[in-house]
């Protein structure tokens, strides 16, 4: 297990490199509009689903709106985000259900977040800590590789890892462990051909130190 100062060290290095992920960009926007966002830009890429989006609320900024959307409207408008049937249905079910079940709010705790169709518990875990501010892991396949790769846990799947990294990561930390970790599988740890060359935390990563042997 690593000890606090180390990764405290991994996640300065890491501050100086990072790119800036889309839930650090969608920071300032309603809560309903990141969570939507969040949830089309699973099993995407940031940079096809950001600007659809952002385009869409041009239109139809509120809650109210996207529900009164037709299925098929959405499917279009969602269309190059992949698995867009699956998606549009998830949105248009969350739009209505914030409207019956939460007075048009989007819920503050992971239980009722994971309630909502299509959100599981790392786009929760997201909306937690990007704006509601709440200490959170969000784990995504990124997440999930890199720490197994630095050596910070042995995990099988995602919701492993979210409680594994829990466990040893100092709490104040939290929102470090998907903010920059994201960023950094995205440019420099690939899942194939990680490009330990240019990374800066090598030294400290057991995959990394093992491969320069």
């Amino acid at each position: 297990m690593p000890s606090v100062s180390e990764m405290k060290t991994v996640f300065s290095l890491l501050e100086i490199t990072h790119p800036q992920t889309m839930l650090e960009e969608l920071g300032h926007y309603p809560v309903h509009q990141m969570l939507i966002m969040t949830l089309l830009s699973a099993r995407a890429k940031d940079s096809t689903v950001v600007p659809i989006v952002k385009e869409f609320f041009k239109k139809y900024p509120t809650i109210q709106e996207v529900a009164d959307l037709p299925i098929q409207y959405l499917e279009r408008a969602f269309f190059k985000c992949g698995f867009y049937k699956v998606k549009s249905k998830h949105v248009k079910e969350l739009c209505q259900i914030l409207l019956d079940k939460f007075n048009g709010k989007v819920p503050d705790t992971l239980e009722e977040l994971t309630s909502l169709p299509g959100v599981g518990r790392k786009t929760a875990n997201c909306i937690l800590a990007y704006h509601f501010k709440k200490p959170a892991i969000a784990v995504d396949i990124h997440v999930h590789r890199i720490a197994n790769r630095l050596g910070w846990i042995s995990t099988m799947n995602e919701k492993e890892s979210e409680f594994a990294l829990m466990d040893i990561v100092p709490k104040d930390e939290w929102i470090n462990v998907n903010r920059l970790l994201v960023g950094h599988g995205q440019s420099i740890c690939a899942p194939r051909k990680p490009d330990c060359v240019s990374c800066n935390i090598t030294e400290h990563c057991k995959f990394g130190r093992n491969k320069n042997v």
